[in-house]
């Protein structure tokens, strides 16, 4: 044990300050030790909880809550398309054909989405690519300069 001295307590508060074993209540004085950051390297191992208002996130749970968020967008969805049931004229590369209103904007979105997801896919796969050759360029030999390297 050091000779630190205990630190008398805190006003409005009944807590003495002890170094050695953390804080303990003035009227516990056989409380279990608390380790701070300065003893917890100590020898003592402090094992974390984990505390029941936060459980761990599962991937279970991660696709429970992408169904239900599904679910709703697809509530939301239905409801617009029968609200939107007047019936239009649409015309597509001389195509012509009437349908609703909003299975009409719906297929339209669908078609937008589908026209991201390619771009997206495209600009993923260069991505791989640029990285695949980054990975398979041939590393730097010590001792020689840079225009000295082989393929460099």
């Amino acid at each position: 044990m050091s000779n630190d001295p205990v630190l008398p307590p805190e006003e409005g508060t009944s807590q003495y300050i002890d170094p050695e074993r953390s804080i303990v209540p003035e009227h516990e004085p056989e409380a279990a030790a608390i380790p701070t950051p300065a003893t917890a390297n100590q020898g003592s191992k402090v094992v974390p909880t984990k505390s029941p208002k936060n459980p761990p996130v599962t991937r279970a749970g991660m696709v429970w809550a992408a169904v239900i968020a599904g679910l709703l967008l697809l509530v939301v969805l239905i409801i617009f398309i029968l609200q939107n049931d007047a019936r239009v004229t649409v015309n597509f590369f001389g195509a012509s054909g009437e349908l609703s209103l909003g299975m009409a904007l719906f297929i339209a979105a669908v078609g937008g989405g589908i026209l991201v997801a390619i771009a997206a896919a495209v600009r993923i796969l260069q991505l791989r690519n640029q990285r695949r050759h980054l990975t398979n360029r041939p590393t730097a030999q010590p001792g020689l300069s840079a225009s000295d390297q082989p393929g460099i």
